[in-house]
């Protein structure tokens, strides 16, 4: 008999053992962490300050702190009972983030921003066709470009991708949208003010790698806002 559980790696009860309600609250409060799971956030780098018990980061690269800095890219980082808790994600993860108020799971490598997607077209053989819409909030804008974290997935097409401003952007007289190399792909001198949009439609266009959408200020640097962007592709699939 092993000591944790096969999935969520919680620890379990051994018998004729000591102290079992230790064992007990842990567990308790590892599911309270993984149920209807939600983050803070999986791009802030600096480990916080002043964490409230119960909060969770996924950890991203170039993270730093004393014991975010011995961490693993990709985990989660737990604030409890006065202490960080790392625990590993799974395959098949999804949780909340808060700072992009959109949901994103792990592939197994890499935390994505999650969509909505739906099954075209079906074979036999398990061959099919997605439709998907990738969705992602970018706020904090800052800089003379923004890689958000709307990324077009290798092996894919792209038809359109939209962007709505969720709060007035400043420092620039108006942003492009497009991708590294081809800045206004999906838009160029796009609105400001809360509530502008754009349906940024093209021809189908292949992409043969992860591509990551990018916003580029016109006119000075983004000082701040915050911008959802969705990416609108069809998404082949092999057989099986």
């Amino acid at each position: 008999m092993t000591d944790t559980s096969p999935n969520l790696d919680l620890p379990l009860i051994m018998p004729a053992q000591a102290q079992k309600h230790v064992t007990v609250n842990e567990s308790l409060l590892r599911l309270d962490a993984l149920v209807q799971t939600r983050v803070q956030s999986r791009s802030v780098k600096p480990q916080p300050t002043n964490p409230h018990d119960g909060q969770a980061w996924i950890l991203p690269a170039g993270r730093t702190g004393d014991q975010w800095g011995v961490m693993s890219v990709g985990n989660l980082a737990i604030w409890r009972d006065g202490v960080w808790t790392e625990l590993p994600a799974q395959p098949g993860w999804r949780v909340y983030v808060l700072d992009e108020a959109g949901t994103a799971f792990f592939d197994g490598g890499s935390w994505r921003a999650a969509g909505a997607s739906m099954i075209t077209a079906q074979a036999d053989n398990g061959a099919h066709s997605l439709s998907r819409i990738i969705a992602h909030r970018t706020g904090e804008l800052g800089g003379a470009n923004v890689v958000t974290g709307a990324v077009i997935p290798t092996r894919s097409v792209v038809f359109c991708v939209s962007v709505r401003a969720v709060s007035d952007i400043t420092g620039a007289s108006s942003f492009d949208c497009g991708v590294s190399g081809q800045e206004n792909k999906f838009g160029g001198s796009l609105g400001l003010a809360i509530g502008s949009h754009n349906l940024g439609v093209v021809g189908p266009t292949a992409y043969y790698s992860d591509t990551p959408v990018v916003l580029t200020a016109n006119g000075g640097d983004f000082t701040g806002g915050s911008v959802d962007v969705a990416i609108h592709a069809w998404v082949p699939k092999a057989p099986d």
